[in-house]
């Protein structure tokens, strides 16, 4: 028999955490949440929420009113709209542009973050890729793209090369980047390979199993790590790619890991302090 990965029985007093994405299948969050509040001995309990573009603001709204919910963590596509729904953001939410968990502080106020990059900055210092002064190809400047370039520049990387779909939204990130550090990071359609450190792919490219690789990898140096984002198939086609190349490979889920715990910090969830009867 399966082991439960939740509370014994939500009740009156269980705080409500929500998970918003379109779509919600490929979501970890909630699992490995759910496992944390359960081993903190924490009284809350996170659910998954399928949420078209078109109902976000409706669906939010209404989250909000609900006085036992107390945080929100938000998946593609949802996170750059998800800001115009705080009261207040983070500095790194106003470098990205983009948010991945909203809070109820003590006011009633609600507080936007985007701990997507600080998790993945973490994942890769665990897995001992040290990002300072090296020289990044990120393709893919969404809502966790954009967190990732910030947390890099912010971790130090000598330079961060931009690649999105939408030319726009990568010149936009990388403006706001350069604001906060001149030189750091630049927009290119078709960025140049042979030099890079580390490849990343920060793009919904690879969620689908005839999805193409998201950036070509011959032209990538033997001692390049490459790196995806997405969670589900674990082994994406781009990492089996590279491993078949005989290069080093960070798959997704070192960037959820450290943020689960991340996410119950910022939502101050920890374990319960018990009297002496």
């Amino acid at each position: 028999m399966t082991q439960s990965l939740l509370i014994p029985s939500p009740q009156g007093s269980t705080r409500l955490f929500a998970v918003l994405g379109d779509p919600v299948g490929q979501v970890q969050a909630p699992v490995l949440l759910n496992r944390l509040f359960l081993e903190l001995d924490a009284d809350a309990v996170t659910i998954p929420v399928h949420v078209r573009t078109g109902q976000l603001k409706t669906v939010v709204e209404g989250l909000k009113r609900m006085e036992n919910l107390d945080g929100i963590v938000v998946t593609i596509p949802h996170k750059f709209a998800i800001c115009s729904h705080a009261d207040r953001v983070s500095t790194t939410v106003g470098l990205a542009g983009s948010a991945n968990v909203l809070r109820r502080d003590p006011d009633g106020s609600w507080f936007a973050e985007n701990l997507d990059g600080l998790g993945f900055v973490q994942g890769l210092r665990a897995q001992a890729h040290e990002p300072a002064g090296k020289l990044v190809a990120l393709f893919g400047a969404g809502g966790a793209g954009a967190a990732i370039a910030t947390a890099l520049v912010q971790a130090g990387v000598r330079r961060v090369m931009l690649t999105d779909t939408l030319a726009s939204r990568a010149d936009d990130l990388a403006d706001r980047l350069n604001a906060y550090k001149p030189e750091v990071a630049i927009s290119l359609a078709n960025p140049t390979l042979n030099d890079v450190d580390m490849a990343i792919n920060a793009s919904p490219v690879g969620l689908n199993a005839h999805d193409p690789i998201p950036f070509p990898i011959d032209d990538l140096p033997q001692h390049a790590i490459v790196t995806d984002i997405i969670m589900k198939p674990a082994e994406t086609r781009l990492l089996k790619c590279a491993v078949k190349r005989g290069l080093k490979t960070h798959p997704g889920i070192h960037m959820l890991t450290p943020q689960i715990q991340l996410y119950a910090e910022f939502f101050g969830v920890t374990r319960p302090v018990h009297g002496n009867c």
